[in-house]
């Protein structure tokens, strides 16, 4: 399976519309909030390079694989975080999307991100909201409610602002329609082991049962599935509805 063919990495693929939209949200709301030297941690397929990049004056990403699109004026960096390989109070910005779920040593990676940062900087940080998960993500080492970010966030930063990621009535309707596909998949699970095995060995299996259910969704509600953008999601006050949480955090100026 290809390593940006997985289900877990967002692609233009049509199935994948419903994440997409919402996951490109975080690069346009990012780019009036970021300036100066800017790093982003997990570029992914490289999808929000073009909108984060012109309210950079410098923009340096970091990814485990490098992305599949020409990189014009972004330095990138291959490696795994934490630690961040770069000198302390280096960047004006650090962003990074749906990765801090992935990462073993959150701690050690909120400390770095704050190490990273020049004094008044900021890290703009969104992951999933665990209470709208539908199943386990064995891709995840874990998943963060509300407060669980903040309380992580404010082990290195005193300021943290905390807002969410909602979709209005026609994701709604998607995300419905969604759970009760996940569920009647579930339901044959009487074992539950989708939380007692091991994430590394549920891994695959739930990458090809979660292609397979984009897929099913789009042939079944093409239209809903084809029809939503990413003006149907929208930033608000944080709470128990929001896909994403989406949280700045701010380092205190000396």
């Amino acid at each position: 399976m290809s390593r940006i063919a997985t289900a877990e990495r967002v692609s233009l693929e049509a199935s994948d519309n419903f994440v997409f939209q919402r996951s490109i949200l975080a690069y346009h709301l990012a780019a009036q909030r970021v300036e100066g030297r800017v790093l982003e941690i997990g570029t992914g397929s490289g999808y929000g390079i073009e909108v984060i990049a012109p309210h950079a004056a410098e923009f340096v990403t970091i990814d485990k694989h490098r992305p599949q699109i020409p990189l014009d004026g972004v330095e990138f960096h291959e490696a795994t975080v934490p630690p961040i390989d770069f000198p302390d109070e280096s960047f004006d910005c650090v962003i990074s999307f749906q990765v801090i779920e992935h990462i073993d040593a959150d701690r050690e990676f909120v400390r770095e991100v704050h190490r990273v940062l020049r004094p008044g900087g900021r890290f703009i940080v969104s992951t999933p909201n665990a209470p709208m998960s539908l199943t386990r993500n064995p891709w995840h080492v874990r998943e963060y409610t509300a407060g669980e970010l903040a309380s992580l966030l404010r082990t290195s930063f005193e300021e943290v602002r905390q807002e969410g990621i909602f979709g209005n009535e026609s994701v709604m309707k998607y995300y419905a329609k969604n759970r009760e596909s996940v569920r009647r998949i579930t339901r044959f699970d009487i074992l539950d082991l989708q939380h007692r095995l091991p994430r590394r060995l549920l891994q695959l299996p739930y990458d090809l049962m979660n292609r397979l259910n984009r897929r099913r969704l789009l042939n079944e509600n093409r239209t809903l599935t084809s029809s939503i953008r990413m003006e149907d999601y929208s930033i608000g006050e944080v709470g128990k509805e929001c896909f994403d949480l989406y949280y700045t955090a701010v380092k205190a100026r000396k």
